[in-house]
């Protein structure tokens, strides 16, 4: 950001930030980047990539996977690659997109997977939000590593 003579040489960058969040508050989010740029990196402003294979490898049957996403990101299609890479695509894969009286769907869903072995989606677990607490309930008294197959995998989009 270039401010005029004497601020532009006597205010420190953190200054100029200051500066221009009091002036042109629309302007901070691209200044703040480059300013984490210049003195940190550009890995600081970047997210990582998802490595889908590196959380399947640290999940287990009876800890859910949630995708936490940002708008307009969308995990299913890698995931359903993914599946596939590891011998559970198509009929070893059902997804569910929660809402209205789609709970009780989604409770037989994953009864039946916990028995065969297979994964669950669900997604857009915020729409069904008065539902969660019966999800967290599953989580804890039914997903039990003495009843739970070896293969089932829980994932859940946007539950947060």
């Amino acid at each position: 950001m270039e401010l005029p003579d004497p601020w532009h040489l006597s205010l420190s960058p953190m200054q100029k930030l200051i500066v221009l969040r009091c002036l042109r508050s629309d302007k901070i989010v691209p200044a703040v980047q480059d300013f984490i740029v210049e003195h940190m990196g550009r890995p600081y402003i970047e997210p990582p990539t998802f490595d889908l294979a590196g959380s399947f490898g640290d999940s287990n049957p009876c800890a859910p996977l949630i995708f936490v996403l940002s708008p307009g990101a969308d995990p299913m299609s890698a995931l359903m690659k993914f599946a596939d890479d590891e011998g559970m695509g198509g009929d070893k894969l059902e997804t569910i997109s929660l809402g209205q009286g789609q709970g009780p769907i989604a409770v037989k869903m994953i009864n039946k997977a916990i028995q065969r072995g297979t994964w669950v989606v669900l997604q857009n677990c915020h729409l069904a939000e008065s539902w969660l607490p019966s999800l967290e309930k599953i989580c804890e008294e039914t997903i039990i590593p003495e009843r739970t197959h070896k293969s089932f995998r829980l994932r859940g989009k946007n539950c947060l």
